[in-house]
C-alpha cells in the first residue's frame, strides 16, 4: 500500500447529540414525525455511516471506529450501489478512472482495497459521484452530524416557507420587513446553522448584541 492521509483522531462525538436536538426541536415545531427526520436507511445513504452505527450513535451509544481505510471502502461501495447511472446501472470501473482522472488500474486497486488512498484520490472520487466534501473519510459521528446539519437546514427553510404562507395568509406581511428577514435575519441563520459548535454560535449571538447595541438609536 501507498502511503495516505492520517486519521483525524478522536471522533467528534459531542457535536452529535446538538445536533440532534436541535432538528427534533424543529421537527416538534413543523409537526413532523421524528422518525422521518432520524430515519436510520435515509441517513445511512446520505452519510456512509453503517445503519447499526447509526442506530448507536442516535441512542447515544459508542459504535466504535473503523479504520481509514476499512471506512473509505465501505463509503465507496455505498456510493457505487446507490449512485447509479441515470439509466440506472452501476458506474464502471473504467469510468470511475476516467471521471477521477486516473488509470483505470489504479481505481482498481483503490477499489479492491489493494492502494490506500490519498486525498487527492478521495477529493476526486467525491467529485466525481458528486457528494460533499469529507464524504469518504468523516469519521462516523462527524459524518451522521453533517447528514444531520443538512437536514436541519431543510427544515429551517420549511418553517421559514410556512411562516411566509401564514402572514401572506392574514394579510400582516410587509413587503419591506419581508425582505429584511429573508436577506438579513433568515440568512444569518442558515449560516448559524452551519456552525459546528454552540460555542461557535454563541459567539455569533454575542457578536451580534454587540453590534445591535451600537446601533440603537437614543430615544
Amino acid at each position: 500500500m501507498t502511503d495516505g492521509y492520517e486519521d483525524a483522531g478522536a471522533p467528534e462525538t459531542a457535536r452529535l447529540p446538538a445536533v440532534v436536538a436541535r432538528v427534533t426541536a424543529l421537527a416538534d415545531r413543523l409537526g413532523v414525525p421524528h422518525t422521518e427526520v432520524l430515519d436510520v436507511g435515509r441517513l445511512h445513504v446520505a452519510c456512509g455511516v453503517p445503519e447499526p452505527v447509526v442506530k448507536a450513535l442516535l441512542s447515544g451509544r459508542p459504535a466504535g471506529e473503523p479504520d481509514v481505510q476499512a471506512r473509505f471502502l465501505q463509503r465507496l461501495d455505498l456510493l457505487r450501489r446507490t449512485r447509479l447511472k441515470p439509466n440506472g446501472r452501476r458506474h464502471t470501473q473504467q469510468e470511475i478512472a476516467d471521471g477521477a482522472g486516473m488509470s483505470r488500474q489504479q481505481a482498481g486497486a483503490l477499489l479492491n482495497g489493494d492502494r490506500r488512498p490519498t486525498m487527492e484520490h478521495c477529493d476526486a472520487l467525491q467529485r466525481y459521484f458528486r457528494v460533499h466534501a469529507g464524504f469518504l473519510t468523516a469519521e462516523d459521528p462527524e459524518a451522521l452530524a453533517g447528514a444531520l446539519q443538512r437536514a436541519e437546514q431543510e427544515l429551517l427553510q420549511r418553517l421559514a416557507d410556512r411562516e411566509d404562507r401564514e402572514r401572506a395568509a392574514d394579510g400582516t406581511a410587509d413587503p419591506v420587513q419581508r425582505l429584511l428577514q429573508d436577506h438579513g435575519v433568515r440568512g444569518i441563520a442558515w449560516r448559524a446553522a452551519q456552525l459546528p459548535t454552540d460555542q461557535h454560535r454563541d459567539k455569533v449571538a454575542e457578536w451580534l448584541d454587540m453590534l445591535l447595541e451600537s446601533v440603537q438609536r437614543p430615544e
